[in-house]
């Protein structure tokens, strides 16, 4: 079985990677809230539906005082993931493919349709982990996603 070994730092802590394991993708972007405020207030219905979907709108309308922030986190996280797909906004790709949904406990995931998800499934990424945080007038997402190896 191939593979590398790495010491970290030089401290003796080896980890050791084989072919065998799952290889990494990540997309990371940040965002300024205000950018996303100032595109609500201009076009409010008509960006919010073009470039979010029906939950993403719900969950972040029914926010008091963090409306923007919630938007401007699941914006991007679009972009984070358009970039762990290493595509970009093309081929056919729509905002609206990439939706960040919740899990019971609260925890947000990525939920892909349409030409997006076939993407991911022709690039083998079956698994994705998604953080959002927001604060200071940026919202930050970071998504990684797992790519299944192919059987040889």
């Amino acid at each position: 079985m191939g593979g590398f070994e790495i010491d970290h730092c030089g401290l003796g802590l080896t980890a050791r990677y084989t072919s065998s394991m799952s290889e990494l993708v990540h997309g990371v972007d940040v965002v300024e809230v205000s950018r996303i405020a100032a595109l609500l207030n201009e076009h409010d219905q008509r960006f919010a539906e073009r470039v979010f979907t029906d939950a993403e709108r719900r969950y972040s309308d029914a926010s008091v005082g963090g409306r923007a922030e919630r938007y401007a986190a699941r914006f991007a996280a679009k972009e984070a993931v358009f970039k762990a797909l290493g595509c970009g906004w093309s081929g056919g790709t729509s905002w609206t493919d990439i939706g960040v949904e919740h899990q019971p406990g609260g925890a947000p995931i990525v939920a892909l349709t349409g030409r997006t998800a076939e993407l991911a499934k022709v690039n083998h990424i079956v698994d994705w982990q998604l953080s959002l945080t927001h604060a200071g007038g940026i919202a930050m997402a970071s998504v990684i996603g797992r790519r299944r190896r192919e059987e040889s």
